[in-house]
């Protein structure tokens, strides 16, 4: 059994909490809590243990708090830093390392520069036995992690046939619970994203993919618009479909018409957080001309990355075989099923 720390109780430590706490493998520790909200209530409510920082422990005093963070990662195995972005490099070199723990990191940090938090950014459909023996990995982000799970199938089927990917990531503006963020009346477009960049560095920095991004008011799911050009003529829609038929947290979808409607269909069959857990592969909107594929997918943002936070767990901490660790993940997520409800939903009509 392997004790397990979830430090932040945010969009991805509140889900990935509820999920882990039935693993028969892992003893949930707690939740890191660093403002006294209603979320503290919450996890309490559910049944984890809270843990704050040392220096706000009197901020808390309304709260039946368990103890500090400090001393909860002293106590751990492995530590999943779900804190606010941009605070894993401090929370690495002032926590994690000083006391030998494991630590997982979110999309938030980043790979690059001098606050780098790992030497490896890990996609599970890419790079799952090269977490083995590794003390800090990173997570890539719901939009990193959705192509991996597109470019990679691709890119095993069809190889050096492929002269490049040209993305376009039409952005969610905030996650479903952060009603704090205005979604503002505004497309904003980003200069030199990181994503294409987080992507190579996991597929390879030669890997031929282009992207632009642009973020639009909705809390409703990212898209991805997506043309992969080949030497010759493209494969046809059918070909392509049947690449992804079997593939592990992608279902294809013939009649949404939105991605609200996506998550109201999940929300009507009791998901979990309205959640699907995967991506969308939209069929109507499957086209090859020529030497292009053109392709629309949808990435359920926050929900994408609690499946791989676990699976990255069980190459870290158990070193488990490739397909034991998704069967595992199977058995607590229940993708499959997921995916068979909304390909159901989202049928073909005859």
């Amino acid at each position: 059994m392997k004790r397990v720390f979830i430090n932040g109780y945010g969009s991805i430590g509140s889900r990935l909490a509820q999920f882990i706490k039935d693993d028969p493998e892992i003893t949930v520790v707690g939740v890191g809590k660093y403002s006294p909200d209603d979320k503290v209530q919450d996890a309490i409510s559910r049944g984890f243990d809270v843990y704050v920082p040392e220096k706000k422990i009197d901020s808390f005093k309304n709260y039946k708090i368990k103890g500090t963070i400090e001393s909860a990662v002293a106590s751990s195995d492995l530590v999943v830093d779900a804190a606010p972005g941009g605070t894993g490099y401090v929370n690495k070199k002032q926590l994690y390392e000083p006391k030998n723990v494991m630590a997982i990191y979110q999309g938030g940090e980043s790979v690059f520069g001098d606050e780098r938090v790992s030497d490896l950014l890990f996609n599970s459909r890419v790079n799952y036995k090269e977490a083995f023996g590794k003390r800090h990995v990173m997570q890539g982000s719901c939009n990193v992690t959705g192509m991996g799970r597109i470019l990679q199938p691709l890119r095993e089927k069809y190889g050096s046939q492929i002269v490049r990917f040209d993305g376009i990531l039409v952005r969610r503006w905030a996650d479903l619970e952060q009603t704090e963020k205005t979604v503002p009346d505004t497309i904003e477009w980003t200069p030199n994203p990181h994503h294409g960049d987080d992507v190579k560095f996991y597929m390879g920095e030669k890997t031929p993919l282009f992207l632009q991004v642009i973020k639009v008011p909705t809390r409703q799911m990212h898209l991805h618009i997506m043309n992969i050009r080949f030497k010759d003529i493209a494969p046809k829609p059918d070909e392509i479909l049947d690449l992804f038929k079997n593939e592990y947290g992608v279902a294809t979808l013939w009649t949404a018409k939105g991605t609200k409607q996506i998550r109201d269909a999940a929300e009507s069959m009791k998901f979990s957080f309205k959640d699907t857990n995967m991506i969308h592969i939209h069929a109507n909107m499957l086209e090859c001309i020529g030497d292009t594929v053109k392709m629309m997918y949808s990435d359920d943002q926050t929900g994408i990355v609690i499946p791989e936070n676990h699976i990255l767990m069980q190459a870290m901490l158990f070193q488990k075989p490739y397909e034991e660790a998704f069967a595992h993940t199977e058995s607590l997520f229940h993708m499959a099923e997921k995916k068979r409800l909304l390909e159901e939903y989202f049928a073909k009509k005859v």
